[in-house]
């Protein structure tokens, strides 16, 4: 159950969102194009956002750049979560993440089979934190994408949630990195 306390201050996050596809354009990414509107309707920012080819090594790239870059909180990736011998973002992400938040493709899957039943079991949803920055790996379908962001993240991203959120520990994130880490 998600609840919110108004009496907390809403801080807005910067997130980046990253459209893993072969095929999709700017005019045809359906899924991103709805991850955006959500992410500015909840008061957050949009600080990138891009379209990369499924190959592992350029995403592990795109990834190392926005946590590298103290203007990204998060991001958020669609696509590129399956079995096909192309869907490779898990890979990815593996090669930057320094610690799993696994929860979230535990919790994303068991919301998912609500509505489209055991095929979810096809899904390599993640979440993980790297460089003090948080990465989320959704499945490229719109309703994925709805279901990640309306049934987790919108409440996770959201600093007046109680009993916890992702927001209040962003400050201690950096805790391991060596004094005069660029921020």
């Amino acid at each position: 159950m998600s609840r919110l306390d108004m009496k907390k201050p809403f801080l807005p996050v910067r997130i980046a969102v990253l459209t893993v596809s072969d095929t999709r354009t700017p005019q045809t990414d359906r899924s991103g194009d709805i991850l955006v509107a959500r992410i500015a309707t909840a008061g957050h920012e949009v600080a990138a956002r891009a379209i990369v080819p499924d190959d592992a090594e350029q995403l592990a790239a795109t990834l190392s750049g926005w946590i590298a870059d103290p203007q990204v909180d998060v991001v958020i990736s669609t696509g590129g979560t399956g079995v096909t011998g192309r869907d490779v973002t898990p890979e990815a992400f593996d090669r930057v993440i320094e610690k799993r938040i696994e929860g979230f493709g535990e919790l994303f899957r068991m919301l998912s089979y609500q509505k489209i039943g055991t095929s979810t079991i096809q899904s390599r949803a993640l979440a993980g934190v790297a460089g003090g920055t948080y990465l989320f790996a959704l499945p490229g379908s719109t309703g994925a994408v709805k279901d990640g962001w309306d049934d987790i993240l919108v409440w996770q991203l959201d600093s007046r949630h109680v009993p916890c959120n992702f927001v209040e520990l962003m400050p201690r994130l950096r805790e391991h990195l060596p004094p005069g880490h660029a921020d």
